[in-house]
């Protein structure tokens, strides 16, 4: 599940949302990390909608625009759910790991960089140092 798909779901976890509001809440839930295009929201919208996560729960007109809302299904309710379960292990593993590695002394530093530069200061998303 991507992150946009997982903070859309959330989004709606509480209660059915239009586009804008969808939009707003993923940027709020996300701390501001998650700032979804309207066309990027549509996007996932449609995806989410074709694996019957959500649905349209009503069209309403307001200020002669049409505002479609949408609410999770007993499915989308049960994929969030896991993926909330599968985040919340993942995130625990990396914790216990990084009590593990503190507890055991932190790993030797490499003597130089790569052609004479100074040592690298810290770990990479990719398990090298940058």
């Amino acid at each position: 599940m991507t992150r946009a798909a997982f903070f859309v779901l959330t989004a709606l976890a509480d209660r059915p949302r239009h586009g804008y509001g969808i939009l707003r809440e993923t940027e709020e839930l996300s701390g501001g990390e998650v700032q979804l295009r309207v066309g990027t929201l549509y996007g996932v919208l449609d995806r989410l909608t074709a694996d019957g996560l959500i649905v349209l729960d009503r069209e309403e007109v307001q200020q002669g625009r049409l505002r479609r809302y949408y609410r999770l299904t007993d499915d989308g309710v049960a994929a969030l759910d896991a993926e909330a379960e599968r985040m919340a292990a993942g995130a625990g593993a990396a914790k216990r790991r990084i009590a593990e590695g503190r507890r055991a002394g932190a790993p030797p530093r490499p003597a130089a960089g790569p052609a004479g530069q100074e040592p690298p200061t810290a770990p990479g998303l990719a398990g090298g140092y940058a």
